[in-house]
């Protein structure tokens, strides 16, 4: 007869789109930003989703800015979007049962992975009271290559002491997606943004879906002889 044990994991969440549901506000501030330089654009949450501020910029105002100025403007827009959350319903960007997911499983290490700009991850941790979950955080600006590549993910998971295979990421986005299966990790898709997800280990529009606990439990569970 066999013995059921656990066996240790450890969690990484990107930011945008699965510990806030902040793509509505990114398309506000990106709107509003836009229109004060004179640009117009139709399909800015389509053009954004999953990609860095250069990447944006350069596709929004032009690749042949020079780089200091592609950093202004990405750094510009981003004040907005803090200054617009600042002054915002935070239930209105909140991803349901989140929170409870995370004071369920405390016991369970934690990191955040996200391309975000390090003033974004800093200023969401401490808005929404997030901070004391996420001992461990890594952006795009730590590592030589940020998402799709698994740079982040692969140093979330040094940091955390756990083997990438023992990880589980939670991500809203293909670039996120390809990120993270190219660092060896499992991947739950977090559809708080409609997308179209390509080998994630399990999909839920958020967190207060019935099949995520009965899946954690699977991934913990191992089977050794008694």
């Amino acid at each position: 007869m066999n013995e059921i044990v656990h066996k240790n994991i450890a969690m990484i969440f990107d930011l945008d789109g699965v510990l806030i549901h902040s793509m509505p506000l990114h398309v506000l501030a990106w709107q509003q930003y836009l229109a004060g330089v004179g640009v117009c654009c139709e399909d800015i949450e389509q053009r954004m989703h999953g990609r860095r501020n250069s990447e944006l910029v350069r596709d929004l105002l032009g690749d042949h800015l020079a780089n200091d100025l592609v950093m202004e403007h990405g750094a510009a827009k981003e004040r907005l979007f803090r200054e617009m959350l600042l002054k915002a319903d935070l239930n209105q960007y909140r991803v349901a049962g989140l929170l409870e997911f995370l004071q369920r499983h405390e016991d369970i290490p934690k990191a955040v992975g996200s391309n975000a700009e390090p003033p974004n991850v800093d200023f969401v941790l401490d808005r929404f009271g997030l901070r004391p979950f996420f001992p461990v955080t890594v952006n795009g600006y730590q590592v030589r290559r940020p998402k799709p590549f698994p740079d982040i993910y692969l140093k979330a998971a040094e940091l955390l002491r756990t083997p990438p295979g023992d990880c589980i990421v939670f991500e809203d986005s293909p670039t996120g997606v390809e990120a993270a299966r190219a660092a060896g990790t499992r991947i739950v898709g977090v559809d708080t943004t409609p997308t179209e997800f390509h080998g994630v280990d399990l999909r839920i529009h958020d967190f207060l879906d019935p099949q995520l606990e009965a899946w954690l439990e699977a991934q913990t569970a191992l089977s050794i002889p008694a």
